[in-house]
């Protein structure tokens, strides 16, 4: 596989979030850290996740979290592909009255077709995004979209554990990326 960076969203990824258990479980897996993860800054949130994608020495997977998938969304439209692909878990609908406010500085998040392969993950009962708004995103961005039925939010709350779902999407990603390659 190649590198993973994983990449939280507002507040960061605690101990029982499936994005820690994929950290623990995959030696190629490294957190994108944000300085500030409680007032996130779009710049910010953009330059760290470049400046993690520079250090792959191969064109890394990204699994992306809520406000982590806007921060991809906001980075793909300015720099372009260098990643093989990304898994873009519970993007938030940052216009909806539940997001908090500290969010929709990211806001209003790039539209256009991402220039990589992708999935996006959604919930039918995600508090901060309708399941027909989270379509809208995927036709949008050009992405397979993946119901996953009544999951929440897709983080801790939702008791995920390592997520064995998820890692199949994942391994699938990678699959599909690699046939493309050959």
């Amino acid at each position: 596989m190649p590198p993973l960076l994983i990449l939280p969203g507002y507040n960061n990824s605690g101990p029982q979030h499936w994005q820690s258990a994929w950290e623990r479980l995959f030696p190629e897996a490294r957190r994108v850290q944000q300085r500030d993860w409680e007032q996130p800054t779009l710049e910010d949130w953009v330059t760290a996740l470049e400046a993690a994608i520079s250090a792959c020495a191969v064109p890394p997977l990204l699994a992306a979290h809520s406000l982590g998938v806007s921060t991809v969304v906001h980075w793909a439209a300015r720099q372009g592909q260098r990643i093989q692909g990304a898994l873009l878990v519970a993007p938030p609908d940052l216009a909806h009255p539940s997001v908090p406010e500290a969010c929709k500085a990211f806001a209003p998040v790039p539209r256009q077709r991402l220039p990589f392969r992708a999935v996006l993950v959604a919930s039918r009962d995600d508090p901060y995004a309708s399941f027909e708004q989270s379509e809208q995103m995927a036709q949008d961005w050009g992405c397979r979209l993946e119901d996953v039925g009544r999951a929440g939010h897709i983080n801790s709350d939702s008791g995920l554990g390592e997520w064995p779902q998820g890692q199949r999407l994942l391994r699938a990603l990678t699959q599909d990326v690699e046939g493309q390659e050959a």
